[in-house]
């Protein structure tokens, strides 16, 4: 394959891109409000030539292109976070602008440009016949996302039926190729007390207090170390061998677990009473070799919540998405690690060295967060938590914006990442040769096997 054929066609679709681009950020689309944007996608693919284009009932937007009975897919999710403090934002964050180089607006890098270069590098495929005989390319524009992360993998997978031989997550990556994240899980700690009137605070028996003894606890588990002298034990004792003799190579790797409270909640018969009852919520990023029930029993063992009888669960997640289904899910998205050399790993290393050499490359106004190796990991978590982590299904990221963007306000993302990831997009599955006898994965926390698991179905 002549590669300046596939650079040159992505280059010549930068303003179809950018236009696109702008399209669905000027479109809100927080979770579960994605309609808008999950309707301008189908147009896009129908417009360009797609073999078909659908909606499932979720509201993902699938598009298909090629008829082999094999499967390569190319995911991003389509909604976005919300914009947070107006103030924060210098200019409109729908409205937004482009300039020569960037793109401004929510959603540019998290991650509605992973999709745009999606579509446009499959429609490159089809223009150049690149195509692979016996497979067929699906790109996914996936909703629900931000709010919990693979649901709709896991539609897709179970309901939907689709098994493809590996994905490629589009989310941002900086320019590199990355082939791993930790997990997450939401983990909800209550605590009991008795009201009375606050004028005799002695009479009762104060919740918040309790819980504050429980705060402390849960910053010491973050913030401490692993030595004897400690008894609370901080996370960082995972990539330690003593602690994690299986897996503490995978979790340095990958960084160190982490937990934060991110929300409380009381209950009071008014502002004049003791409170009767508080709760927490907890954000825990989980490195390998840390599983669902050992972050639960972890927080259960800290001496606070022994002493207060504290209970602690994990969050279910059951909003309805735009089209009003509901489909519950627990708040546990498994860590996942494939090897370097992996199939689909190298096919996306292929591509980028067959096009654009060995080292990641960029705008300059984004190179300064790229002096990093090429194949790498993710600091957040992705789709692929269900992808990889739940189903074990070959996972690997190449998105253009930057991790950074996320979340952020002034959200930007660049053009060139854009064409970028549409050419080499193009030329992954002409470069893959198959996964071989070779188990592709490294490290897999898999799904938790409870009844409301639905990797267990």
């Amino acid at each position: 394959m002549d590669t300046s054929k596939v650079k040159q066609a992505a280059q010549a679709y930068e303003k179809q891109m950018t236009k696109f681009l702008r399209d669905l950020i000027a479109i809100p689309s927080e979770s579960c409000e994605e309609e808008g944007v999950i309707k301008r996608t189908i147009k896009e693919m129908e417009a360009l030539g797609f073999d078909k284009a659908e909606i499932d009932p979720e509201g993902n937007a699938l598009g298909w292109m090629g008829t082999g009975d094999k499967i390569i897919a190319f995911d991003g999710h389509i909604d976005t976070v919300g914009i947070g403090n107006i103030n924060n934002w210098e200019k409109d964050p729908y409205e937004g602008y482009e300039t020569d180089d960037v793109i401004y607006g929510r959603g540019g890098s998290d991650q509605e440009g992973g999709v745009v270069s999606a579509v446009y590098g499959a429609k490159i495929m089809k223009d150049l016949g690149l195509i692979p005989d016996g497979y067929k390319i699906l790109v996914t524009a996936t909703v629900q996302e931000e709010d919990c992360d693979g649901l709709c993998w896991q539609y897709i997978h179970n309901e939907d039926k689709i098994k493809p031989e590996f994905v490629v997550s589009t989310e941002p990556t900086d320019g590199g190729i990355y082939r791993g994240h930790r997990g997450r899980m939401e983990i909800r700690v209550d605590v009991k007390g008795i009201s009375c009137h606050g004028s005799a605070p002695e009479r009762g028996d104060n919740a918040i207090y309790k819980m504050a003894e429980i705060l402390k606890d849960v910053e010491a588990l973050n913030a401490n170390g692993c030595d004897d002298e400690n008894s609370i034990k901080g996370l960082c004792k995972m990539l330690e061998p003593k602690f994690n003799p299986d897996h503490y190579e995978d979790a340095r790797f990958l960084g160190r677990g982490t937990c934060t409270v991110s929300q409380i909640f009381f209950t009071s018969p008014s502002r004049c009473a003791v409170a009767d009852s508080c709760s927490i919520s907890i954000d825990r990023r989980m490195t390998a070799g840390e599983t669902w029930d050992s972050c639960i029993k972890e927080i259960e063992a800290l001496p606070a919540c022994k002493k207060h009888g504290a209970t602690v669960s994990m969050y279910m997640y059951d909003r309805p998405a735009w089209t009003g289904l509901v489909y519950e899910t627990e708040c546990y998205f498994p860590t996942w690690i494939n090897k370097e050399t992996a199939g689909h790993v190298q096919a996306v290393a292929d591509a980028h060295k067959a096009l654009y050499g060995e080292k990641r490359i960029g705008a300059e106004g984004s190179m300064h967060l790229r002096n990093r190796p090429l194949i790498d990991k993710w600091t957040f978590s992705t789709n692929g938590v269900a992808i990889q982590g739940r189903y074990g299904i070959p996972c690997v990221g190449f998105g253009p914006g930057a991790e950074s963007q996320a979340h952020a306000p002034n959200e930007i993302t660049w053009k060139q990442d854009l064409v970028t990831c549409a050419a080499v997009y193009a030329l992954i599955p002409s470069m893959y040769k198959g996964q071989g006898d070779d188990d592709a994965c490294q490290f897999r926390a898999g799904g938790t096997d409870t009844k409301s698991d639905k990797s267990a179905c």
